[in-house]
């Protein structure tokens, strides 16, 4: 896992470097996921793997398939991923735009895991909470997970609040057998 992200992570960025300087952020974000999902496509990525096809036929195939979705610049970075044999990184370099783009909007997505629905106020006055401590605006997405007891679990890319009543029993569990 760690190598497909070295290997991504230049592509990444000169496609970073390049959306930011055209102003196009958000495109560049819906080509490289719809071109991800494509390539993730069972059927395609064995077209596309299949060592019989020449480089210009795989770049002709795929940009067929993304035909409304791709512009020029678009088609030239596929292209470019094509000569050197990495189409397979799309999925890797369109998460880690993902990222980039995040950061350079100051937003973050958070993972919530709660043992019950949440109302929708509740969301609301968490995602103010956790904006302010994280300094950035926060986008929720929520899921059930009965088998937490309670309270909640938050999750973003390198930070895990775990206020779980599973958690707290495990603690005092270990507390208790020490």
């Amino acid at each position: 896992m760690a190598e497909l992200n070295t290997v991504a992570r230049p592509y990444t960025k000169a496609a970073f470097e390049y959306a930011v300087a055209q102003g196009s952020l958000d495109q560049w974000a819906k080509m490289l996921t719809v071109s991800a999902q494509v390539v993730a496509d069972a059927t395609v990525s064995r077209v596309l793997g299949n060592p019989a096809l020449t480089v210009e036929k795989k770049t002709v195939t795929l940009i067929s398939l993304l035909d409304d979705e791709l512009d020029q610049s678009g088609q030239n970075f596929i292209g470019l991923l094509a000569e050197n044999d990495r189409l397979a990184l799309l999925p890797e370099i369109a998460e880690q735009f993902k990222k980039l783009k995040a950061a350079q909007e100051s937003s973050i997505e958070v993972d919530l895991t709660t043992a019950f629905e949440l109302a929708d106020e509740q969301q609301q006055n968490l995602a103010r909470v956790l904006s302010t401590k994280l300094g950035r605006d926060v986008s929720i997405t929520s899921k059930v997970d009965k088998s937490i007891l309670g309270g909640v679990i938050v999750r973003t890319d390198d930070l895990v609040i775990d206020g779980s009543v599973r958690a707290r029993l495990a603690k005092l569990a270990e507390a208790m057998n020490s």
